[in-house]
């Protein structure tokens, strides 16, 4: 392995990378146009804003994939809850906003409830 995908910091050299499988609450196709480029977006920030290095994502319809390569002061549960957390909370109140401004029901009735994550696992 090359040195130059080590992280080093001031005491520690590490390479800790993760593959994270996140849905929604309940199984639908909701990542779709512009609820994926939105969730895509806010992953991509709140990982940024931890430091973590974002190698690959894929946003699929009902689920996204996500390597990441991450620092060894955070763990992997409470990066997932970051990413979990924020993408939910901003999700929720742009599509809450949405509704109301075209007075109809997004995407069917309950969508609002879906946009709350679900931890697959990582390998």
């Amino acid at each position: 392995m090359e040195r130059r995908y080590l992280r080093h910091d001031r005491h520690t050299v590490s390479l800790l990378t993760d593959h994270m499988v996140i849905t929604p609450k309940y199984m639908g196709e909701i990542l779709v146009e512009d609820v994926a480029l939105a969730a895509e977006g806010l992953i991509r920030k709140t990982c940024r804003e931890m430091d973590a290095e974002v190698i690959d994502m894929a946003v699929n319809v009902d689920h996204v994939h996500l390597f990441i390569k991450y620092q060894p002061k955070y763990s992997v549960s409470f990066i997932a809850k970051k990413i979990k957390g924020r993408t939910s909370r901003i999700l929720k109140t742009a599509l809450s906003s949405f509704e109301r401004m075209v007075h109809r029901s997004f995407m069917g009735s309950g969508v609002l409830s879906w946009i709350c994550w679900s931890w697959v696992g990582s390998c």
